[in-house]
């Protein structure tokens, strides 16, 4: 008899402590979503590049309503408007009610989205929250639509298309301006024969019947049209391409780049010359000998002709003028000087 009751003693705590554990055990629902505060529906921002970490705006929401009191994950979503956030982008992701987004983070996200620079865009902007690290009970804020002029910090291109690349816009070598706004074009191009400039469309689409294209006017004297034109003309070599789209000028001037300096076997008396890869699109020199001693890259062989890079800018760039100095050790070494890239000339001296 005494052992039943224990049995039964036993069994009545095993159920009891089961229910107490049960009534500790609450599940958690999600009750609401976020409500998106700030900025204004339909609020308008027009970015620049001038101060990149400048503040734009803060987007600042009510929390999710959850049954129980929780840490909450806060996923700001994007998507260009009117497309019910087909393809999202992400604008941030924070456990706190709010985001700030700086110039640079906010242009970032207009690109990705698919803004166009320089002309007003809508995005559509949502707050998702869920719960831990797999997302749990998803909850959406309403969506708010602001108003976005983005801008870019690539150059304005030209597409320099024909004999020399089979006449396809989108895979030519480009020539660039000096700015956005600006419309002197200049880059270095092989040419071999007949060949146009071509503009992007609004979308940055480099094709037949999409942006503008431009060739000659028929006399060959370096003027630009755009309708009515001719297929301007080069012998086959290694060109500087400039265009201006304003003045509707053009012309191509064959370059001839070499290295000169008291770091090179010659000295400052003569260059040694690049050949043209019509792979890498780059200019080699397959093995020099070089000393500790300044250098530089000058054209055709001669001074004060507008051919001549000798600096190097912050971001790495060639300049014109000035001295290069080479102060590694002595010995052969391959040297490539890389015009393809327009307005953005580099090179490289490689140890063999």
């Amino acid at each position: 008899m005494k052992k039943i009751l224990k049995i039964s003693s036993l069994a009545f705590l095993l159920i009891s402590g089961i229910a107490c554990e049960n009534d500790d055990q609450k599940i958690v629902t999600a009750e609401g979503g976020p409500e998106l505060i700030t900025p204004a529906d339909g609020a308008a921002y027009t970015l620049n590049p001038e101060n990149l970490s400048a503040e734009v705006t803060t987007l600042v929401w009510n929390h999710a309503d959850y049954s129980q009191q929780t840490e909450v994950n806060y996923n700001v979503e994007v998507a260009l408007a009117e497309t019910d956030f087909a393809t999202i982008i992400s604008g941030g992701s924070t456990t706190n009610r709010f985001i700030t987004w700086t110039v640079e983070g906010l242009n970032a996200v207009a690109l990705e989205a698919g803004l166009i620079p320089y002309t007003e865009g809508e995005l559509d902007v949502r707050i998702k929250a869920s719960l831990g690290s797999n997302a749990d009970l998803v909850s959406y804020s309403n969506v708010i639509t602001l108003k976005i002029t983005p801008f870019t910090t690539d150059l304005p291109q030209l597409a320099v298309t024909g004999n020399h690349q089979g006449w396809s816009p989108s895979t030519a070598p480009r020539i660039a301006s000096s700015g956005f706004g600006q419309a002197d074009y200049e880059g270095y191009v092989w040419l071999d024969g007949e060949f146009k400039f071509v503009g992007p469309d609004a979308g940055g689409v480099y094709d037949w019947n999409a942006g503008p294209d431009y060739g000659d006017n028929g006399d060959f004297s370096g003027i630009l049209v755009e309708t009515g034109e001719s297929n301007c003309t080069a012998t086959a070599g290694y060109y500087r391409v400039q265009a201006n789209t304003t003045a509707l000028t053009y012309n191509s001037t064959a370059v001839s780049w070499g290295i000169i300096g008291a770091a090179t076997p010659t000295g400052w008396d003569s260059d040694t010359d690049f050949v043209y890869n019509s792979t890498t699109k780059k200019l080699e020199i397959a093995s020099i000998s070089l000393v500790p001693g300044p250098f530089k890259f000058r054209g055709n062989n001669a001074w004060s002709n507008g051919f001549d890079f000798g600096t190097v800018d912050a971001d790495g760039f060639l300049q014109a003028g000035g001295d290069i100095t080479f102060d590694g050790p002595a010995g052969n070494y391959k040297v490539i000087l890389d015009l393809s890239n327009p307005r953005r000339y580099t090179y490289e001296l490689i140890a063999l």
